[in-house]
């Protein structure tokens, strides 16, 4: 079997077949991944197995994507032998001449893909980012604002179990019970009453843009910092179908997957005034040697994300999610906020007499695989989802059509769990995450 050297990304290309067993396509896996069966074929087998569960359900985790091959080979590459504490030009180990025009070329193509004056790309995740931005900016005790938890806040946005919530004193702004909207005027008596070192505006499950200027304005109304934490819009920014943060924000904390298409990584872009404290705060602040692997992924992830194709890509991924609101809402859910302006929809199942988890586990055994998330007011929780994942392997309206009515019969338990995977199955098989043929 040979591999295509780039992901199905349009309905019309190279299609599988939708019955009878075949075998998930291993891009840039190569002899590797043939060393790894004869050494280990324990875990090889875990890997074809993954490969296998992604290829032959819908992934709908709004936080998951597809790679390109060419991230997956960077990321398999003889980088990751490399030791390489510090920045370019400044290493505490020898040898990283070339690592550091690895670097070099991931920190020069995200300035430019979204136009920061500096850009550190050594964050191991997306919570490591936001943990170097507060220390950058923030002293223990210090107090933020952030969006609530239960209204869609990250654990590093206060949760007690998490480091931001047990250094510092947080406060949490939330949305209209009404609209689902940011409650601008509640964020603003908030800020006026608390005086906070720093705001955080961001969230894992806002389907709509916030409005930056007014967090700025309100930010500036009483000297606190404005944090952006874009882990979830990185991509549609990049790609121009979301507004960006970058003329507004102190810092903006992103992730380098999710919509982006990159590998599992933090991101954080700031003014060249705070790019020394920013820097000092990643290393040697909160982490040690850069992954020069995973840096060189998301150098070419950034490279990928300055085509046209990656523009075109991202407002069909916003396009999608905008068909499989309406059309889930027809399905029976209140889709909260009535739409999205993004990848993400959120969905209230209980007009269908639902807990999120048992809807969860419901969609699970049909093979679709989504997230639940906390709905306000109270204590309900809801499912996200996000269509990311299924427009790179190409599908577009009328698959969105039919994916909410899948999820509509599953959730309403229509049809037995065993046709509906079928179902699903028969639907993915003609968009296959990878290409294989010949």
């Amino acid at each position: 079997m040979t591999i295509s050297p780039t992901p199905t990304r349009d309905a019309g290309t190279s299609r599988a077949t939708a019955t009878g067993a075949r075998s998930p396509a291993l891009p840039a896996w190569g002899r590797g991944f043939a060393a790894l069966t004869r050494t280990d074929p324990e875990l090889a087998g875990l890997l074809l197995a993954e490969a296998e569960r992604q290829a032959t359900g819908l992934q709908l985790i709004a936080a998951e994507n597809f790679t390109s091959p060419a991230v997956l080979a960077a990321l398999g590459s003889p980088l990751t032998n490399k030791y390489a504490e510090g920045y370019p030009g400044a290493r505490h180990h020898g040898g990283c001449e070339l690592v550091d025009l690895a670097e070099r070329t991931a920190v020069e193509r995200a300035r430019a893909l979204f136009g920061a004056e500096h850009a550190n790309v050594q964050p191991h995740s997306g919570t490591a980012a936001v943990l170097a931005a507060y220390a950058a900016l923030l002293r223990p005790g210090d107090t933020v604002l952030a969006m609530a938890l239960r209204e869609g806040g990250h654990l590093t946005h206060g949760s007690p179990a998490n480091f931001s919530g047990r250094w510092f004193d947080f406060a949490g702004y939330g949305t209209d019970p009404d609209t689902g909207l940011i409650d601008y005027a509640e964020l603003r008596a908030l800020a006026r009453e608390r005086r906070p070192r720093a705001i955080v505006c961001g969230s894992t499950s806002y389907p709509r843009h916030p409005d930056y200027a007014a967090f700025r304005e309100i930010a500036d109304e009483v000297g606190a910092y404005l944090i952006v934490d874009a882990a979830h819009p990185m991509g549609l920014i990049a790609g121009g179908a979301a507004p960006s943060p970058v003329p507004y924000a102190d810092i903006v904390c992103g992730t380098t997957h999710k919509v982006l298409r990159g590998p599992r990584g933090g991101l954080l872009l700031c003014g060249a005034r705070l790019a020394d404290r920013v820097d000092r705060a990643v290393f040697p602040f909160s982490q040690g040697g850069a992954q020069m692997n995973t840096v060189a992924a998301k150098a070419v992830a950034f490279g990928e994300a300055m085509a046209p194709s990656f523009t075109d890509y991202v407002h069909r991924v916003t396009g999608n999610a905008r068909v499989l609101a309406g059309a889930l809402a027809a399905e029976g859910p209140r889709v909260v906020t009535g739409g999205t302006d993004t990848h993400l929809v959120v969905a209230d199942v209980s007009p269908l007499a639902l807990e999120a988890a048992t809807a969860r586990r419901r969609l699970a055994a049909a093979g679709m695989v989504l997230d639940v998330c906390g709905l306000s007011p109270g204590p309900a929780r809801g499912l996200r989802m996000g269509t990311a994942a299924v427009t790179t392997q190409g599908m577009g309206a009328a698959e969105m059509e039919r994916v909410a009515a899948l999820l509509g019969a599953a959730l309403r338990g229509d049809r037995p769990e065993g046709r509906l995977r079928m179902e699903v199955a028969e639907l993915v098989a003609d968009f296959p995450p990878y290409r294989a043929g010949g």
